[in-house]
């Protein structure tokens, strides 16, 4: 028997916990450009739990996919806030359920004993703030990876 190698290693979804800035720092690299209608955002008071159903870019593969010459892809992933005492949000209309949402980046508001806010900042001036105990988000892909309906990696100009 021989040593495992990397290459050996098969490709398989993202599991990730953030339970530091700096941990939250890589999920939100992840979940940079990822779109949502509102209809997939569930805030379960009794269980402290916010949850949102993205489709997000997968980051972690295009380089891949360039070398091979393949489309850009995205994966259907579940971002899930626990611990979650009460949700605020700017910017976004709730009762419109098909409006479609796109995540520009997650940030961390320490506050006292370790609680603090996490923030959900949106395209076009929409943020979701969740209140939490502490801070602890996951993020799980749940699908396989799909070809982009556009081919392209999203893009922002300067």
């Amino acid at each position: 028997m021989t040593d495992a190698r990397f290459s050996d290693a098969a490709e398989g979804p993202l599991a990730l916990r953030a339970e530091t800035p700096e941990d939250l720092a890589v999920i939100a690299a992840l979940v940079q450009d990822a779109v949502l209608p509102m209809s997939e955002i569930s805030w379960e008071a009794k269980a402290r739990r916010l949850a949102l159903l993205v489709n997000r870019c997968r980051w972690e593969d295009l380089a891949q996919a360039e070398a091979e010459g393949r489309a850009f892809e995205r994966v259907q992933s579940l971002l899930v806030v626990s611990d979650v005492t009460g949700i605020a949000s700017t910017g976004i209309d709730r009762r419109d359920r098909d409006t479609v949402l796109s995540i520009l980046d997650l940030s961390w508001e320490p506050g006292a004993d370790g609680a603090g806010r996490l923030i959900v900042t949106l395209a076009g001036d929409g943020a979701i703030a969740a209140s939490v105990e502490c801070l602890s988000v996951d993020l799980r892909d749940v699908t396989r990876p799909y070809r982009a309906v556009s081919g392209r990696v999203p893009h922002h100009p300067d």
